[in-house]
């Protein structure tokens, strides 16, 4: 079964998020396979947004993130906890949004093209099992409608896979 997450232009970014997550809550309904379902969160993000980069890093051990799926350029394989954006959201258990990376402290550049970043805590039952992070091609790309359908995203995810 053949499923597109392109969306019409010139709908507003609130109802681009309802009506994606109407769609991803089928995607993913009866997906247990966590690599699985994050390759095909990814590649549904960036077909219905369009980010520049959207990919997971999973727990790989109490101090470090490792590489997950993903879509876009390389990216780095590991991400020690409390370092970058990816590892402070982790240590911090919240959401990041960063509207100017080179203004983040300590941030880790995988691509000198990335501007601007959100990163997901994926949390289930108070365990963080990785994040989400989304990077953007412009500054100041991402804002509170992005955060709230994003973290509904994960929570959506994390309830599939993890219940």
């Amino acid at each position: 079964m053949e499923q597109r997450f392109t969306q019409a232009p010139g709908i507003d970014k609130k109802t681009r998020y309802a009506q994606f997550l109407q769609q991803y809550g089928a995607l993913i309904e009866g997906e247990r396979d966590e690599i699985s379902v994050m390759a095909n969160t990814a590649a549904a993000l960036k077909e219905a947004f369009g980010f520049f980069w959207v990919g997971f890093y999973r727990v790989a051990s109490p101090q470090e993130l490792s590489l997950g799926p993903f879509q876009g350029s390389l990216a780095c394989y590991r991400i020690r906890k409390g370092r970058g954006v990816c590892g402070t959201a982790w240590a911090e258990k919240r959401t990041l949004v960063v509207p100017d990376v080179d203004a983040f402290p300590g941030h880790i550049a995988c691509s000198s093209l990335s501007r601007s970043e959100i990163v997901i805590p994926i949390i289930y039952n108070e365990e963080i099992k990785g994040v989400l992070d989304i990077d953007s091609d412009r500054l100041n790309d991402f804002d509170e409608t992005d955060r709230k359908g994003l973290e509904e995203t994960i929570r959506l995810m994390a309830g599939a896979l993890y219940a």
